[in-house]
């Protein structure tokens, strides 16, 4: 209890005095440089901070994981010169203020996974495809 009443005090005081933006600092300190290939215009990181897209001035979108690597590019054309990402994760904005336009633009992640030596049922070289759905409500 007295604890409470102390935490309480504190904050009626801290309240009462006013809070002075002036006094504030910002700490900050780079985490990671990317070497790009070409020279970029722009540059967002997905929504779930999984994959990092470059707009390069070639009108590419270098698609980076965190660790750095490059995973994959995309060719959007010379006239797109601003990137946004989308509400989720699979969605980018693309934006050309020479064309007027905003392309909205899904992504899907295609990973080949090795199943030689599993066990299997029917032709063995019958294709297979995993789904996911991350848009449960």
């Amino acid at each position: 209890m007295k604890r409470q009443l102390a935490l309480f005090l504190m904050v009626l005081v801290f309240l009462l005095t006013g809070f002075d933006e002036s006094l504030a600092t910002v700490e900050w300190d780079v985490r990671q440089t990317l070497k790009i290939e070409k020279s970029p215009r722009d540059a967002v990181m997905s929504v779930n901070g999984k994959w990092i897209y470059v707009l390069t001035d070639e009108g590419e979108i270098l698609i980076y994981a965190p660790n750095g690597k490059l995973r994959d590019r995309i060719s959007v054309g010379g006239s797109i010169d601003g990137i946004k990402a989308g509400p989720r994760e699979d969605t980018l904005l693309l934006t050309s203020r020479k064309d007027s336009t905003v392309q909205i633009i899904t992504l899907d992640f295609v990973y080949n996974i090795k199943v030689e030596g599993s066990p299997f049922k029917g032709p063995a070289d019958a294709p297979v495809v995993i789904a996911t759905f991350n848009d449960f409500q």
